[in-house]
């Protein structure tokens, strides 16, 4: 049932706004990032060996951080970092045996790869699986534990239903406080800047708050130990890189702002990793405490709590539905003008094409072209389920 609601206010009406990005190297977001890796490696196994996906999720994995010694020009992992998987998954297809351990790790070790300095798998990873095929209530045993590749889905069957009961949300576009926090972690973190940087590390927090039109924005950025010399060399390298990073903010059109670098610094404690993430020193990740799908937490914006990352691809709507209702949103936006908002709800076992309700809010659209692009994008859940397993979406 799709409802349309007139509403023109915008976040840039309210007088405060506040919002905030964890970055890549946030033990967090590493925990988004490596759920949603093992769902994807799982489904590709499954699907090149058996033509088709085994039902499974992923989406409580936790990461409770190793042990570091770290001073000026020196810094080195002294125990291991400890991934541990919750969730529920097939094992073996008949007699085939899914190689659920070795996919987990993999997962974990290639995302770990991409967002720390120096990672090594075989010395700096331990991967340990909470994970269980007992079947749920009214199901049958194929879904934990199918018989043969016949008992598998393939890739967008018709039929599916919602796996649950959820309530998702969308909007766009984004603020400008919203677009500098965003853009500046990806600064940060982006290739280019580490190219130029290479003694910077991945663990980024942006923090924004607006006041009308004057923003205080604060980036926790954290160096590499074993490449700043001494108090004075880490001190050098942050007015540099702060540089940068205000003449970014300054490139967006923000002129009426103040900027905090590395808050820490006012104890006299340099921000020293060994890795890049404080993850090196025990620090602890879950699924789902981080950043939505769009990238933020936004709290003065319509947020679901849904951790969609590792969640089952194939019908689980708290991750289909969470990418379509921000899709939608910008997709409404972009053909009506004006803020739009999402809300999906879906009842468990509802079909995945005909969710319960979809209700968009946009100051001005034509009832018949939005009906029209609100039903292509439900009927489009199953092409959600391909990208999310062949190309992957970043929902974090």
């Amino acid at each position: 049932m799709l409802s349309i609601q007139r509403d023109s206010r915008s976040v840039e009406d309210l007088p405060y706004e506040l919002v905030e990005r964890k970055g890549v190297g946030h033990p967090d977001t590493m925990c988004d990032a490596m759920a949603e890796r093992m769902s994807r490696y799982y489904s590709l196994h499954c699907l090149k060996e058996f033509g088709g996906v085994a039902h499974h999720w992923f989406d409580k994995v936790t990461l409770y951080g190793g042990g570091a010694e770290t001073d000026y020009g020196r810094g080195e992992l002294t125990s291991p970092y400890r991934v541990k998987v919750f969730g529920k998954a097939a094992f073996r297809v008949g007699p085939a045996e899914i190689p659920v351990q070795d996919l987990m790790f993999r997962a974990a070790a290639d995302v770990l790869a991409e967002v720390t300095t120096g990672f090594d798998a075989a010395r700096h990873l331990v991967v340990e699986l909470g994970v269980v095929d007992h079947q749920g209530s009214g199901r049958g045993l194929s879904r934990y534990q199918p018989a043969s590749p016949a008992d598998l889905v393939p890739l967008r069957s018709g039929g599916l239903v919602s796996n649950d009961t959820n309530l998702l949300h969308g909007y766009a576009p984004l603020s400008r406080l919203e677009n500098v926090v965003l853009g500046l972690e990806h600064l940060i973190n982006g290739s280019a800047f580490k190219q130029r940087h290479t003694d910077t590390g991945w663990d980024v927090k942006v923090f924004g708050s607006r006041r009308r039109d004057a923003f205080s924005l604060v980036v926790n950025m954290p160096f590499l130990a074993s490449r700043i010399e001494s108090m004075d060399h880490y001190l050098a390298r942050k007015a540099v890189t702060q540089e940068e990073v205000a003449e970014f903010v300054r490139s967006l059109g923000i002129r009426d702002f103040q900027l905090l670098m590395n808050a820490t610094d006012r104890n006299g404690r340099p921000y020293l990793t060994a890795l890049g993430s404080v993850a090196d020193t025990g620090d602890v990740g879950v699924v789902g405490r981080g950043n939505r799908v769009n990238g933020l937490i936004t709290p003065m914006r319509p947020m679901s709590i849904e951790a969609p990352a590792g969640k089952n691809p194939l019908d689980h709507t708290g991750k289909i539905y969470n990418v379509m209702a921000m899709r939608l949103a910008r997709q409404v936006h972009e053909k009506f003008g004006g803020p739009a908002q999402v809300h999906i709800f879906t009842s468990k076992e509802a079909p995945l094409e005909r969710p319960d309700e979809v209700v968009v809010t946009t100051p001005d659209a034509a009832e018949p072209a939005l009906t029209s692009l609100a039903e292509t994008a439900v009927a489009g859940s199953g092409d959600l389920t391909v990208e999310l397993i062949e190309t992957g979406i970043t929902l974090w």
